[in-house]
């Protein structure tokens, strides 16, 4: 279909006699014309943008539909406006299908421009556009249930059924190398489309202290370190805090690969998703078939997790680099409860304590390496270690009690 499109684009060149440019209702590049490179005005910095990186800003996509595209019928033209980066003007042909819009076509404009001849036959052209525009979304829309259903199922049959659904709409793709990528958090309605994907959809995100394991899995929870009751909470360098925040909801992605060794195309996925900021994003390790979608979600937004908790991993991270983050992932999939030792510690009273005593750990408890890190003196560093200890009860020369308040650490930093 993506050859279709390209060859509608083409057509719509030649009548008009100016490259053409194609994107979706959501402003993704989906083909472009050649250009003629004696133009220097031609690649102007919104034309450029849109085709390296195949989409359009928020600010950009605010200014073209302000000129009323989104409810024409017919061509509209938008003037130049150097200050927003557009050198030169535009015509816009929208692309509709049943009255309702599924995409534009972008020229160049230029004195004296095409005649009415050309642009009705040109939108002609853009109704075949149109057609398969909604054939692609409609399937789309499919996939994107199939594959929700297959992420939001418990185990057992209901599972089994929604995989068995997903490989019948994927086709003979089904059975092929795939990663998932979760990006979280996610405003909005899943896009459309996202180029070099195989479906995609939103799933709920649930917030601190709900145990649902069915969706998210090891991410379960929608924060991260540095929340009020977390560890990194406080102005320090512990390992990179992060103001705590709360999503309602994820984006997942299914992305199909040619080499389990070669995860580039999850990760331009997962970078252009996150051009917006904002967001964290992880990455599952590659599986062939889709039996274990649940799993590689699993992975996934865990990995996101960790991207959002520790800066080091984002803000794309793989599931195979976080670390001991796997492990606590693995044990918060099981629903423990918090350790009462370390809950006192993790109140928000103590926030500065439980900050100090996660970086005298993440220092092998090399007093002077923390102390340093922290830019207080090693006395004072040593008060506040001995005020942990008449807290948790724990000793912190023993090696037991460190790992323990070490995971109770890391685990609020992941979860909140």
């Amino acid at each position: 279909m993506k050859g279709d499109y390209q060859d509608l684009v083409d057509e719509i060149s030649a009548l008009l006699g100016a490259p053409a440019t194609l994107e979706n209702r959501d402003f993704r590049l989906i083909a472009f014309g050649a250009h003629d490179s004696e133009d220097d005005l031609a690649m102007d910095p919104v034309r450029t943008r849109s085709i390296l990186t195949r989409q359009s800003t928020a600010a950009v996509r605010s200014w073209f539909e302000a000129f009323g595209i989104a409810r024409a019928t017919g061509p509209v033209r938008i003037p130049a406006a150097p200050d927003a980066g557009v050198f030169r003007g535009r015509i816009c042909l929208p692309v509709r299908y049943r009255g309702i819009v599924q995409g534009y076509v972008w020229l160049l404009d230029q004195e004296p421009g095409p005649g009415p001849d050309a642009l009705a036959a040109a939108m002609e052209v853009a109704e075949r556009i149109g057609i398969l525009l909604a054939e692609e979304a409609k399937a789309g829309a499919d996939l994107s249930r199939e594959f929700r259903a297959v992420l939001v199922a418990g185990r057992g049959w209901q599972q089994d059924m929604a995989v068995a659904a997903l490989r019948l709409a994927l086709g003979p793709g089904a059975d092929g190398l795939h990663a998932v990528v979760c990006v979280t958090p996610w405003p909005g309605e899943a896009p459309a489309s996202v180029p070099g994907t195989a479906a995609v959809c939103t799933v709920p995100w649930p917030g601190a202290g709900d145990d649902d394991g069915r969706v998210g899995g090891a991410g379960g929870a929608g924060a991260e370190g540095g929340s009020g009751a977390g560890p990194g909470s406080g102005s320090g360098a512990a390992s990179g805090d992060r103001p705590g925040r709360r999503a309602g909801q994820a984006l997942a992605v299914l992305v199909r690969l040619r080499s389990a060794e070669v995860l580039v195309p999850a990760e331009g996925v997962a970078t252009r998703l996150l051009a917006g900021g904002g967001a964290s994003a992880g990455i599952a390790e590659p599986r062939r078939g889709l039996a274990a979608l649940a799993d590689a979600w699993s992975q996934a937004s865990a990995a996101a997790q960790a991207a959002a908790a520790q800066p080091r991993f984002g803000p794309v991270a793989r599931w195979s680099m976080i670390g001991p983050y796997r492990m606590l992932a693995a044990l918060a999939a099981a629903g423990p409860a918090g350790d009462p030792a370390t809950r006192v510690l993790l109140e928000p009273a103590h926030r500065e304590l439980a900050r100090t005593a996660e970086l005298f750990l993440d220092c092998a408890g090399q007093a002077g390496r923390a102390a340093a890190a922290l830019g207080i003196h090693r006395q004072t560093l040593y008060y506040r270690l001995a005020r942990v200890e008449q807290l948790t009860g724990l000793d912190l020369d023993e090696g037991e009690d460190r790992l323990l308040l070490h995971m109770a650490l890391k685990a609020a930093r992941l979860y909140g």
